[in-house]
């Protein structure tokens, strides 16, 4: 005969309160009753576990041993009964790769809704780069990756977030030379030298450099770490810069300086989308989804007002 998953609760209950009393009250049984299931515990495993004293009791070597693979075993099966809740939908442990390029900005906004929703749920966040995200995928570490589209992936389950336009930034007196002409303001027209963008890997360069038609033309200035750095850079003069819209409040924020232009229709942008694993959900991804679209939209509208 094995031990039980209740003789283990209440192997632990009784380590933890030190008397049976008190162990047999956590656990809401009576005190006999706990009683004989360590005694039974004990007999299945052919040790004693604990030594009985007059005012409550001691662990024995055997003890000790035991109490640690208890926690072990009952940690693995809570994390079993919280996957199955997932299963079932927005609930227990998820699990969320998000780019960098997306996750400060998104992020705040998003798991504040998920808390709203439900407060039990454990929300575990990854931020890595596109690649490395859909490996974690791939091997079950992550749930689900926001990301954007195209993917280098086949066979994914996708869910359309928002459509994320890139808008110009710089110094009012870079941008100066298209303010009377807003419609030659296209993507094409930028020099490469005066571009600035994210280091080589991030998804944004690349669809920058495709874009802007860069790709293999050009000197571009690929070295900063993060959009916030770039923000900075560009606030300050050191030449141009493509910023997503869902950055906007948070980087004109950070940067005064930064001024702020549209390209002329059809504007360049990017596709953010929910990936995961094909296959059932369990009903969790259509919810998610809706959350995060609900925040890129409320992000979207902030950017929309800092530049019309």
């Amino acid at each position: 005969m094995n031990p039980s998953l209740k003789q283990l609760r209440y192997f632990v209950a009784l380590a933890e309160t030190g008397g049976f009393g008190r162990a047999a009250e956590t656990v809401f049984v009576s005190q006999p009753a706990l009683s004989q299931q360590i005694k039974e515990l004990e007999v299945i495993l052919g040790v004693e576990l604990v030594e009985r004293l007059p005012r409550g009791i001691r662990l024995t070597r055997a003890g000790r041993e035991v109490l640690e693979r208890s926690r072990r075993i009952l940690g693995e099966v809570a994390e079993l009964e919280r996957a199955a809740r997932l299963s079932r939908g927005l609930t227990g442990r998820l699990r969320l790769g998000v780019i960098p390029t997306v996750a400060p900005y998104l992020l705040p906004i998003a798991l504040t809704r998920l808390r709203a929703r439900d407060l039990t749920l454990d929300i575990r966040v990854r931020e890595a780069q596109t690649e490395t995200l859909l490996d974690d995928l791939e091997a079950g570490r992550v749930d689900a990756v926001v990301a954007a589209l195209p993917l280098p992936v086949a066979g994914l389950a996708v869910e359309p977030l928002v459509s994320d336009r890139f808008v110009l930034a710089g110094t009012a007196a870079r941008l100066a030379r298209w303010v009377g002409d807003p419609e030659a303001l296209r993507p094409t027209s930028l020099a490469p030298d005066q571009l600035l963008l994210l280091d080589e890997g991030h998804c944004l360069a690349d669809q920058a450099l495709e874009v802007c038609g860069l790709r293999g033309r050009g000197r571009v200035d690929l070295g900063a770490s993060s959009l916030a750095t770039l923000s900075g850079l560009v606030a300050e003069g050191f030449g141009l810069t493509l910023l997503p819209e869902i950055a906007l409040r948070a980087e004109t924020a950070a940067a005064p300086g930064l001024a702020l232009m549209r390209f002329a229709a059809p504007e360049p942008a990017r596709e953010l989308a929910l990936v995961r694993r094909a296959g059932g959900d369990g009903g969790w991804a259509a919810p998610l989804a809706d959350l995060l679209r609900e925040a890129g939209a409320e992000l979207l509208g902030s950017a929309r007002a800092v530049c019309p």
